[in-house]
């Protein structure tokens, strides 16, 4: 039977395994929308801005290890999904973004909101198509996520010209599906491995950095799994946070620019450093010339390109981070059972415990509501089973830091591209995910503003989500960055100007609260968490605090700044 290639979209997205599809119509993809009605099986999320469709896709996927799906119109639609696309791209997130195009005829000449979306995005998706033929849409989509979920996962774009939609052809869907130059590595190299865990049997002073890629490839179990077995010290990336239990006694805090005392020095001091699923980042390694000097470094990553990018490596090891891990943990098994990793151990744990009791990550309370008592009590308060997303700033940092990340996927925060706006969209996308689980957004009153139209999303679709608000009245991490480097030149990051959250979530439909004293705050957020509507509760905190420790920009990771 013949079918609009329209038809041929929706059917295909539900053969993916599609159920919530955020997105904003428009003339290009009126057919598009002319027949989602009849497709009840994939729910239609309105988003209030293209932007927001993106991030909410992005935090379904982050959320539920599934491809994020959104679909927009053609011009200022497709371009209102650049900056989503991109944050995506620099977290390796799986998304298959779909905007309309003008028709086929009309390409190039300027028509009416024509661009070239698959140009614009070339460098921030991992591939991107346009569509002209419909005999080969069916296919396309299924290529398109095949390569978002697969190797390092990422963002795909699909470009549909309005006549492909209108035109017909028969529905042929591909069971299988190859690319001849795409074959990513998932087993890795016996021998790497072997040389690895040879690596870890010599160290007197181990540490396990673990990235994004843990999470992605669902390797925290085998992860913990090593770590407990041959008693290694464990840091992660912010995108690496909840892929170890921060309640195990190895944990050491999140590494980096704003990691901890024992972390950085661990790193340091190590000398060997197994890295799993993360790219040696920029806020993450400090200076390259001081990171990790006397460490032989092994590096575990999907990406060969990743590997020796930025740091030099001993053992690279190109695969799946799970597969890798398990694959170490069977050789220990097979060729060090019975070694006494404790004492092998002991004096290395002992050093890295003193770091952890001796400058621990700490605030001074006064008068005022402290952020990063906030977070503590919000992390007392979720029992241990709520999904964090945030907006990007100082806000963000304290959650890293403060909130106890015990479980991989519990965290939605834009790493790589630092988006602000990210965290409320994304949180959309974390709920329908989850529809029955607590999903709390943690913005800063300047970061909450990028989006924060979406609220009327989330009013009429009936989400609970609940956001807190750290309300410093600043545009707090550049505002840190000026006092502490900028010899307190303030320029314009006073967000003083600013609206009444509580009256502004009442005016969408939501409940609004605020929170002005620190023997309100408990109480306060434990009501406005319970209730079964969306939420915004404002919390007013002392307005100059800054993030500690920081490494300067330039930095080695041992020259924090730790007041």
């Amino acid at each position: 039977m013949e079918c609009t290639g329209a038809q041929i979209l929706l059917e295909s997205l539900k053969r993916e395994g599609v159920d919530v599809l955020f997105g904003y119509p428009g003339g290009a993809v009126i057919d598009i929308y002319d027949e989602l009605p009849r497709h009840q099986e994939i729910r239609h999320v309105l988003v209030r801005h293209e932007q927001g469709a993106v991030h909410a896709a992005d935090g379904y996927a982050r959320a539920s290890g599934k491809v994020g799906a959104c679909l927009v119109t053609s011009g200022p639609g497709a371009t209102n999904t650049v900056t989503g696309i991109a944050t995506a791209y620099s977290d390796s997130i799986p998304l298959v973004v779909i905007t309309g195009q003008v028709p086929t005829q009309l390409i190039g000449n300027d028509a009416f909101q024509e661009v070239d979306i698959v140009g614009i995005t070339r460098p921030c998706t991992k591939h991107n198509f346009l569509v002209k033929d419909i005999s080969k849409l069916a296919l396309t989509i299924r290529q398109a996520f095949y390569l978002a979920r697969t190797g390092r996962p990422g963002p795909v774009l699909i470009d549909l010209p309005k006549d492909v939609m209108q035109a017909k052809a028969e529905f042929v869907w591909p069971e299988e599906v190859y690319m001849r130059s795409y074959n990513p590595t998932y087993k890795p190299n016996l021998n790497q491995l072997r040389r690895s865990v040879e690596e870890l049997a010599r160290a007197e002073r181990p540490v396990i950095l673990a990235g994004g890629g843990v999470i992605m490839s669902d390797a925290a179990e085998a992860l913990t799994s090593l770590a407990r077995k041959l008693q290694i010290p464990v840091t992660c990336s912010l995108m690496g946070l909840g892929a170890f239990p921060a309640t195990d006694p190895l944990w050491l805090g999140m590494v980096g620019m704003h990691g901890t005392y024992a972390a950085n020095l661990a790193i340091n001091n190590a000398d060997v450093l197994v890295c799993v699923g993360a790219r040696f980042d920029d806020r993450v390694t400090g200076k390259l010339a001081g990171f990790a000097p006397k460490a032989r470094i092994v590096h575990i990553d999907i990406d060969p390109t990743s590997i020796r990018k930025n740091v030099e490596v001993h053992v690279p090891v190109v695969g799946d981070c799970r597969l890798a891990l398990e694959g170490m943990g069977e050789i220990c098994n097979a060729k060090l059972e019975g070694k006494d990793w404790i004492s092998e151990h002991a004096a290395w744990l002992e050093a890295v415990g003193e770091w952890k009791k001796s400058k621990p990550l700490c605030y001074q309370k006064n008068h005022n509501i402290k952020p990063q008592e906030v977070i503590q009590t919000l992390y007392e308060l979720s029992n241990d089973d709520a999904i964090i997303a945030t907006e990007v700033g100082q806000h963000q940092m304290w959650v890293a830091q403060f909130y106890t990340f015990t479980r991989p996927r519990t965290l939605l925060t834009s790493g790589g591209l630092g988006t602000m706006g990210y965290g409320f969209p994304a949180s959309i996308g974390a709920q329908l995910a989850f529809p029955h689980k607590k999903v709390i957004t943690v913005a800063g009153d300047a970061s909450l503003q990028m989006n924060i139209q979406e609220l009327a999303t989330v009013v009429a679709n009936r989400l609970p989500i609940k956001v807190v608000i750290l309300n410093n009245r600043h545009l707090g991490m550049v505002r840190q960055w000026q006092e502490l480097f900028y010899n307190q030149n303030y320029s314009s990051t006073n967000m003083e100007a600013q609206p009444d959250f509580v009256k502004l979530a009442e005016a969408y439909g939501a409940e609004g609260y605020r929170i002005e004293k620190p023997e309100d705050l408990r109480a306060t957020l434990e009501k406005a968490l319970a209730t079964p509507n969306p939420a915004f509760i404002d919390v007013v905190v002392e307005r100059e605090e800054n993030v500690y420790p920081i490494v300067p920009a330039g930095a080695a990771l041992d020259e924090m700044l730790l007041v």
